[in-house]
């Protein structure tokens, strides 16, 4: 090996052993000082010298090496205008549309159904209302309805209504379009509890919740021609 390749070569190494030092103690401290912070899954740099990115779960903290401070909030890269945290947070939440546990969804199929999208709602939510109302001009796609009780209790008796329905499609539609609640009814609503849990790991808050077969992700109601525009997208679109 050449003199100055090897010279290289030791660098690479000693600052890697240098950051698995840094690490290593940023875990230890926190762990110690902050026994009440759960098990840490990441530790890594940031484009900021000096502050570390410490991840639990899809929790986002920032550190120095030592772990003496600890800084909860977004980091913003002011050159860029871009907000580091939001960026860092949507791709620890990206959802792979292929691996959506529909089995848990309500499929509402409107013409040859070609175009996929899955929609997280509530059937209390008014956004998620306006949104019913403007996808019934939408027409050859596949709607993926996962019922997600969030907003009140009400909100799961009528998902739970919904969900036990012999027609669970008309009963979702007669409630969002028509005001027409499912009569009262009772089965096994694992789903929904599915539902909930898969939305608190990927960080969905708000109803109602748009994932597109490409990836992307938008949090909202957004109008017809929004939605015509983001089911055209190619499935190889970056997912944001």
């Amino acid at each position: 090996m050449h003199p100055f390749s090897a010279l290289l070569a030791g660098a690479a190494l000693a600052l890697s052993f240098a950051a698995q030092a840094q690490e290593a103690t940023i875990r230890k401290n926190l762990a110690e000082r902050i026994p009440q912070l759960e098990k840490i899954d990441e530790v890594r740099t940031t484009p900021m010298p000096g502050l570390y990115e410490v991840r639990v779960g899809t929790d986002l903290f920032y550190s120095d090496a030592k772990g003496n401070y600890l800084i909860q909030g977004e980091l913003i890269d002011t050159q860029a205008r871009r907000n580091l945290t939001e960026d860092r947070i949507h791709q620890l939440t990206a959802v792979d549309f292929g691996a959506l546990p529909i089995k848990d969804a309500i499929p509402i199929v409107r013409g040859n159904g070609k175009r996929k999208l899955a929609a997280f709602e509530d059937p209390n939510c008014g956004y998620c209302k306006r949104f019913e109302r403007d996808l019934q001009g939408v027409d050859n796609v596949t709607v993926y309805l996962f019922l997600y009780p969030i907003l009140s209790p009400d909100s799961a008796e009528k998902s739970r209504n919904i969900w036990c329905a012999k027609d669970r499609a008309a009963a979702w539609q007669d409630q969002m379009l028509r005001d027409k609640p499912a009569p009262a009814a009772s089965c096994d609503t694992s789903a929904l509890q599915r539902n909930l849990a898969f939305g608190r790991k990927y960080k969905i808050t708000g109803t109602p919740t748009l994932i597109f077969a490409n990836g992307a992700r938008v949090p909202g109601a957004i109008g017809m021609a929004e939605l015509e525009k983001r089911l055209a997208e190619p499935l190889a679109a970056t997912p944001r």
